[in-house]
């Protein structure tokens, strides 16, 4: 059975606003490489519509920086579901589909299919396959930075139904100070 990977940055403090973590090519190469074993991202509309048009750019372009450039091929090569009830289209890199059934049922389904691990993007798309119990797999790149604020936060307004336990497999530390985890459930 393939695998859920919930893979993120944050700050020290739980923030994961993106406009106050900086990405360098390191941290770039760290996800690019976490990409090698996915075969499909899972996007809610929000995350969908931030990043790929984003990525596409960046890589049509090519930044001449090797993390960077890999990241962004890694994010337009990989197929796309996006959950999503007002999305119309999504044809930026001609390879996603829009889905608007019931999240947890279709995450089951793509599950049980063959193939690689399956990531997933978006917090309220990461929160909801939390809770349910359907991520198999975290990956933390947490920053060396106090955001403070009233920022979003990691798993702000979740409910469990009981608490969850993680075994850390690895780390991993980065030049920049960062440290990424890498943790499964216990």
């Amino acid at each position: 059975m393939r695998k859920i990977v919930y893979a993120m940055n944050i700050s020290i403090d739980g923030c994961y606003d993106h406009t106050m973590i900086d990405g360098d090519a390191e941290l770039h190469e760290h996800f690019a490489n976490l990409g090698q074993d996915v075969d499909l991202t899972i996007y809610g509309r929000k995350m969908y519509e931030l990043m790929v048009p984003y990525w596409t750019e960046v890589a049509k372009k090519k930044t001449a920086v090797k993390g960077t450039d890999d990241f962004a091929k890694t994010i337009i090569e990989l197929p796309k579901i996006v959950f999503s009830t007002t999305l119309q289209q999504a044809d930026v890199d001609g390879n996603t589909t829009i889905l608007r059934g019931d999240l947890e049922d279709e995450v089951r389904k793509l599950k049980a299919l063959p193939g690689k691990n399956i990531s997933i993007a978006g917090m309220t798309l990461r929160s909801q396959l939390t809770a349910a119990g359907l991520v198999d797999e975290y990956h933390f790149v947490i920053h060396p930075l106090l955001i403070g604020g009233d920022g979003p936060r990691l798993m702000a307004g979740i409910g469990f139904p009981e608490k969850l336990k993680l075994k850390l497999l690895s780390s991993t530390i980065l030049r920049s100070g960062a440290v990424g985890l890498h943790y499964i459930k216990a």
